[in-house]
């Protein structure tokens, strides 16, 4: 039994089986990671899915790290949950992205996925009922298990619940699209956490409103605490269930400076590093790094870098974009359209520009963190333009890492954008012109102006570590 408690589609390690049957375990990283490195493991438990064959051999071997509990969910259960329903309609909701004209499509097939969505957050909330300690305090991560705080308050009413959505929140218009049942049951679920938490206030505001709009019949109404309090709820009152408020706050994630440093000054990163100095001559850097992602506006990015060197000639042969393209959700058919169309602008960018010496653009689509930390310490100028999401810690991560200091192209659907705009140049993520003149202007920027401004950038980034974000919702849940 453990007292504090994290659930999320993915966990902390996965396992690879190998031709000879051995299961062979790999750590992951990332910030909830490093965030639940502040408690003692004894007292913890993270629940996560299987996610492939090496970890569904390892459930059914028995084999597992202490601390962690796989579930082998169903294939075709988790199929239909993560791939038919979080992915392809919740990510796109969120993410204001769906192609009205065809997507999304509300029926007996998106019900008969919506059943697997159900039973997949089903799943989890039994385990945590079982492996929580009385009044344990649980952590559910995510728009994949949005159903799990209302499920597990029925199974447990005694533990402190929370749930953190790492992507934006959908706004009320954008919602209802949606089935007047399946809003129900997602804000109700949502509901049934004590805490809620967002990157931003922005994101934040969005769920309320979404709470406060919904019809009288709902039983829902948006509440704010007492005078004094600044953080927001949703009072509620449900049929059969009683009143309750659930608390809503913000918790801009941000990262570990010191750790991110020692990782960026490895000998392999230095390696990395002296090959990009080659590649790039001593030509001034435009840096991106993001996994192709529909909402990471990749292409509009590239967009801007052709037409800057389009109106401003003088930077042809004086600058390279390097752009590193993580393939990200290939099984689904646009994510792979969308990696394509990447590669392929970057190559037009560079039959059109390019000479014998210079190639405008050097892209990266695969999955390189040592590339990509050489090329944050290569970094004149950071280009992170998302039209919408939910942090961006890329945003964050450059200006800490950055050697001679950058300048930051940040677009205001970025949620890091609330914390950095002051220190960055701030675009529309749909205005290509404007991000064209934004690059110009930050190629252009003093060397002493760049440096202050990669140093405020660098503390807003640090100010809520993994770590002291975890423990923030983690105090906010047991006070």
């Amino acid at each position: 039994m453990a007292s504090v408690l994290v659930a999320s589609n993915r966990g902390p390690v996965s396992y690879m089986l190998g031709e000879d049957g051995e299961l062979d375990a790999r750590r992951g990283g990332g910030g909830l990671v490093s965030g639940l490195s502040a408690i003692s493991s004894q007292d913890s438990l993270w629940v996560c899915a299987a996610l492939g064959a090496g970890d569904r051999e390892a459930v059914r071997r028995g084999i597992g790290e202490p601390g962690v509990r796989m579930l082998d969910i169903a294939p075709e259960v988790y199929a239909d949950a993560y791939n038919g329903i979080a992915n392809s309609v919740l990510w796109f909701l969120h993410h204001h992205l769906c192609d009205i004209p065809r997507e999304p499509v509300f029926d007996a097939e998106f019900r008969r996925r919506w059943e697997s969505y159900r039973a997949y957050n089903h799943a989890f909330a039994e385990a945590l009922a079982a492996e929580a300690d009385e009044g344990a305090a649980v952590l559910v991560q995510d728009y994949h298990l949005a159903l799990v705080p209302g499920m597990l308050r029925e199974l447990r009413p005694d533990l402190r619940i929370g749930h953190f959505t790492h992507t934006p929140w959908v706004s009320s218009e954008y919602l209802r699209m949606v089935p007047d049942d399946i809003v129900e049951e997602l804000l109700w679920g949502m509901l049934g956490a004590d805490e809620l938490g967002f990157h931003t206030w922005g994101w934040a505001s969005f769920f309320i409103t979404c709470c406060s709009q919904r019809d009288d019949s709902t039983g829902m109404s948006n509440g704010v605490w007492p005078s004094g309090d600044p953080w927001h709820g949703v009072t509620w009152h449900r049929y059969g269930v009683g009143k309750g408020r659930t608390r809503v706050r913000a918790y801009p994630l941000g990262v570990d400076g010191d750790e991110l440093r020692a990782l960026a000054h490895r000998p392999e990163v230095d390696e990395r590093l002296a090959r990009l100095r080659e590649e790039v001559g001593d030509r001034k850097t435009i840096v991106r790094v993001d996994r192709t992602e529909l909402s990471k506006n990749i292409l509009r990015g590239l967009l801007a870098y052709r037409e800057l060197l389009t109106a401003h000639p003088e930077w042809r042969d004086r600058v390279v974009h390097l752009a590193s393209a993580y393939p990200s959700r290939q099984d689904l058919a646009s994510y792979r359209e969308y990696t394509a169309s990447v590669a392929e602008l970057a190559e037009e960018i560079n039959a059109e520009f390019g000479t014998a010496d210079w190639q405008p653009v050097i892209v990266s689509v695969e999955d390189d963190f040592t590339r990509s930390l050489a090329a944050y310490r290569l970094a004149d100028v950071a280009l992170v333009n998302p039209v919408r999401d939910g942090m961006n810690l890329v945003a964050k991560e450059i200006p800490v890492v950055s050697e001679a200091g950058c300048a930051l192209v940040l677009s205001t659907g970025a949620g890091a954008y609330q914390e950095l705009r002051e220190h960055a140049l701030t675009v529309n993520p749909f205005d290509v012109s404007q991000t064209a003149e934004a690059l110009h202007t930050a190629l252009s920027m003093p060397a002493s102006e760049r440096a202050d401004r990669t140093k405020r950038l660098a503390a807003a980034a640090t100010a809520l570590p993994p770590q002291r974000w975890f423990l923030a919702q983690l105090e906010a849940l047991r006070d």
